[in-house]
Parts: structure tokens; C-alpha cells; sequence
């Protein structure tokens, strides 16, 4: 069963990671952005690229199949994938944001163009699988009938890394502290002279890039292919809701709730109901706290 448990956590950190991105964008530009699991997609496949490019493979570090070629192709990938995502800002969600558009325009738009984002990463890549590495980790006992992957270690190990950078940066910055401002009524934060348009900018550089990093960290641990970002979109969804949409601390909980769930329904041999026992999770808190564990009731804004 503690192997599960260690599945489960490796899985919803990596859920966690994109679900937190879910929640920025939900808080401060208010709608649910249907395109995330695609800049996972697109982190992951530009983080391939760079490790074709550099021709090394991914490498290792004693134990761990995680090299400094992977290590810094998701550095690369993280500032590319921003770009990409802050181009697709201006050219279509700032237009909408300027136009005043409805949450439901935001949110169709947003379908839209995770199908396009779909379509052209097949495009550009084909529709096959892909691996970064082909080389199977050994995995470290630890207990009589325990062991463990190191590269899973490592994977959690990142995870944490990023959740306490994201509450340094939150709590500490001023950047972070307009962010949260925006995100609690930004019609008032603007009132006081915060930059609306630049926290707009760093909230989906955050997004992206955390995005971009779950986005490799899951193609390290299974496979890329061009429909990654739709398996992992409602698995993410379902961790906002139960975490809590307003909180993004909320999100990171519910990733870790949503893994081990999944982990748990292949333990009792239900693989193939997994998500849908995920999803049952996400209705039972809805009906017993519809703003979710960690979050509060939604303004009416």
C-alpha cells in the first residue's frame, strides 16, 4: 500500500503543478482556462526539443535517470513556453479583456484553443508517441517489501521546490502582493495605482511556467503525446474544485487529494474507473462544501 501512496503523491504533484496555474488564471484574469492542460503539452514538447537539440540525452545524476540536459532543457522550456503563452495573451485574451467580453466568451475561446494548440503540436510533431528516455530507473529498497524510484523522489522533491518558491513569492514580493490584491477585487487594486495589465503578464508567467515544468516532469514519468494536455485537464479541473478555486494552495492539496485517489482505485483494481472515482470525490465535496476545502465562497463580482 505505501507504494500506492508514494504513485499517488508523485502523480498529484505533478496535477498540483498545473491546477495551481488553473487557479492564477481563475482568481485574477476570472475565468476557467480550458487551454492549460496545452501549455503543459507545450512545456513538454519544448523541453523534447532542446534535448534533441542538444543531442545528450536526458543524462543522469547518480541513481536518478535526471541529468543536467533535462534539468536544463526545463529551464529553457519554462522561459519559451512564457513567451508562447504571453503571445497568445496579446493576440486573443487581451482582445477580449479590452472588448469587456463575458466569462463564457473567455471560457469558449479558451476551448477553442486548446483544440488549435492540439491540432498544430500534431502537427508539428506527429502523432505518435514520444519518450525522453528509454532507460528504466532502479528502483532503491527501502522497507522489507517497499522500494522506491529515485526519480520519483526527485519529482516530489521539485514539487516542493516550486510550492514554497510560490508562497515566497506570493507572501514576500511586491509583485506577489499586487497579484493577491488583483485577485481579491481588482477594480479596487487599480483604484490604488496597481498595474492591472503587468500582474495580468507575471500571473501567466507564473501559470506557464509551472506548467511547463508539471508538463516534463509527466512526459519524464509516462510519455508525450499531442493529447497529454486533455488527459490531464480534468484530473487538474477536478483538483481546483475540491481544493477550493479561490485558494491556489487549495489547488496543490486537491493535486495531492486527486493522485492519491487514483492511485488508491488501482490499488483496489479499479484502473479503469479512476477518474471517475476522482470525479466522485470532486461531487461529494462539492455537496457538502461547494466552495471546497480550503476555499471561500466566491464574490459577486
Amino acid at each position: 500500500m505505501i507504494q500506492y501512496v508514494v504513485d499517488g503523491l508523485v502523480n498529484g504533484s505533478i496535477i498540483a503543478l498545473g491546477a495551481v496555474g488553473l487557479s492564477i488564471t481563475y482568481n485574477v484574469l476570472r475565468f476557467a482556462n480550458f487551454a492549460q492542460g496545452e501549455i503543459l503539452a507545450i512545456g513538454a514538447y519544448i523541453s523534447m526539443a532542446f534535448i534533441v537539440l542538444m543531442g545528450v540525452g536526458i543524462g543522469s545524476i547518480g541513481p536518478v535517470s535526471f541529468g543536467w540536459p533535462l534539468i536544463a532543457s526545463i529551464i529553457l522550456s519554462v522561459l519559451v513556453t512564457s513567451v508562447v503563452v504571453l503571445a497568445i495573451d496579446w493576440l486573443l485574451f487581451r482582445i477580449l479583456r479590452q472588448r469587456s467580453a463575458s466569462r463564457i466568451t473567455f471560457i469558449i475561446a479558451a476551448f477553442g484553443l486548446s483544440l488549435i494548440v492540439r491540432n498544430v503540436i500534431t502537427l508539428i510533431a506527429g502523432a505518435d508517441q514520444m519518450f525522453l528516455s528509454f532507460y528504466i530507473p532502479k528502483a532503491i529498497p527501502v522497507l522489507d517489501n517497499f522500494k522506491v524510484v529515485p526519480d520519483d523522489v526527485l519529482i516530489l522533491i521539485i514539487t516542493a521546490i516550486c510550492v514554497v518558491s510560490l508562497h515566497t513569492f506570493l507572501s514576500i514580493t511586491t509583485v506577489g502582493k499586487k497579484m493577491r490584491a488583483v485577485a481579491e477585487n481588482p477594480v479596487l487594486a487599480m483604484v490604488n495605482g496597481i498595474n492591472v495589465k503587468s500582474v495580468v503578464r507575471w500571473s501567466w508567467i507564473i501559470g506557464a511556467s509551472l506548467s511547463a515544468i508539471a508538463g516534463t516532469l509527466h512526459a519524464h514519468v509516462t510519455q508525450l503525446d499531442p493529447e497529454m494536455g486533455f488527459e490531464l485537464i480534468l484530473p487538474m479541473f477536478a483538483a481546483l474544485i475540491v481544493g477550493g478555486v479561490t485558494n491556489v494552495y487549495g489547488a496543490v492539496l486537491g493535486g495531492f487529494l486527486i493522485g492519491l485517489t487514483e492511485a488508491f482505485a488501482v490499488a483496489i483494481d479499479l484502473s479503469a474507473y479512476r477518474g471517475g472515482i476522482a470525479f466522485l470525490i470532486m461531487i461529494v465535496v462539492l455537496i457538502l462544501r461547494p466552495q471546497g476545502i480550503l476555499g471561500e465562497k466566491e464574490r459577486d463580482d
